[in-house]
């Protein structure tokens, strides 16, 4: 059964072999007929070229939509400038996950809000009440990801902007293999990478354009199962899989996407605030003793005590080693700690180490 969304590049996944899945209400690309270790290879070698239009892209527009961003968001809008953007956190009242987004400032009155699986347009909604805004969901726009070490050199011969002065977090309009666009220095990699949104008709073209001009450079089409091993490596968080409607952001290490001196109201500020300091776990690494990745939702042991269990886990060809994202104990999100793994599949000691598992300082990002 098709899913309720579609995006304009099914075809090209179906001819690399897909037979696509739901996620977000969207067919996408969970494998192609090429081992997804050679996709991870590209991405941190070369570049790897992927379709995220199942991410959902939300207009907010008129004079009170800066207002409306800034009450549903963690992150003080009021600092982000057009042509910045921000990740963070959307809140319920009682100051619990229920999204993560990326705000876009276009330009004045107008903000794009990016989210994945969970309830930011109802939260959106719910702060544009009473207000002088437009909301306006839009599924033309769609959204691909280059992603890599090469990903800059090459799309800046083909961009009509200087792609090397892009700063990390910034976006720009512009015109790519002769298609208006929009080239975001964003990314879900952990290396130095672009988002292309661009109207359904141009993405297709593309798309071909980026695989045809690339394949000498080593670039590839890559799927969603090569996001999960990337991601894990990168330290990036998925809702609701690292993160629910259970958590508050400090029980999972995403502090950091709340602004502790905002002056505004947000939707669950007080709640939030209030549970700064008292959280008991967070998000940490693991380097497993395994030849293969351990189970999803696997427990983490001390001894006798469970200390934590396996939210995200990949074995890395890069790293040559079975890693995995975890939510543990606050006491053991310390490095070289010994622990076991006992799953359904897989049981094995392993030792806690800090995040991102590849490179910590988070050089290849940002440089």
């Amino acid at each position: 059964m098709a899913s309720p969304r579609q995006s304009a590049l099914a075809s090209r996944h179906k001819a690399l072999g897909s037979e696509l899945g739901d996620w977000n209400d969207m067919d996408v690309a969970w494998e192609y007929d090429q081992d997804v270790n050679l996709e991870h290879q590209a991405v941190r070698t070369a570049a790897g070229l992927f379709d995220v239009s199942g991410l959902k892209k939300i207009h907010i527009t008129g004079p009170d939509a800066m207002v409306v961003a800034d009450h549903m968001f963690t992150r003080d809008m009021t600092r982000i400038y057009p042509g910045k953007s921000a990740y963070g956190i959307i809140l319920n009242d009682d100051g619990k996950i229920t999204d993560d987004c990326i705000m876009f400032h276009i330009k004045p009155n107008d903000i794009m809000m990016v989210h994945g699986g969970g309830t930011g347009m109802e939260q959106l909604m719910k702060s544009a009440e009473g207000k002088d805004v437009k909301i306006e969901f839009d599924d033309d726009l769609h959204d691909i990801s280059l992603q890599g070490p090469k990903a800059v050199d090459f799309l800046d011969q083909y961009a009509d902007c200087n792609l090397q002065e892009l700063k990390y977090f910034h976006h720009i309009p512009a015109t790519l293999f002769g298609y208006h666009c929009m080239i975001s220095r964003t990314g879900y990699s952990g290396e130095r990478g672009y988002e292309i949104f661009a109207k359904a008709d141009d993405i297709v073209l593309i798309w071909d354009a980026i695989l045809e001009n690339g394949k000498s450079e080593g670039i590839i089409p890559c799927s969603f199962n090569c996001i999960d091993m990337i991601r894990v490596e990168a330290a990036l968080l998925f809702y609701p899989y690292d993160m629910s409607e259970k958590d508050t952001p400090w029980d999972v290490g995403l502090g950091f996407a709340v602004a502790k001196d905002k002056l505004g109201d947000y939707r669950g500020k007080e709640a939030c605030m209030a549970a700064m300091g008292k959280e008991t776990t967070t998000s940490w690494g693991i380097i497993a003793d395994s030849e293969q990745a351990v189970d999803v939702d696997a427990e983490v042991f001390d001894g006798d005590k469970k200390v934590g269990f396996v939210t995200a886990p990949c074995y890395s060809t890069i790293m040559n080693a079975s890693i995995a994202m975890v939510r543990i104990d606050k006491e053991y999100a310390k490095p070289d700690i010994s622990l076991e793994v006992r799953g359904e599949n897989v049981r094995c000691s392993a030792k806690t180490s800090s995040m991102p598992l590849l490179d910590p300082d988070k050089g290849k990002r940002t440089v």
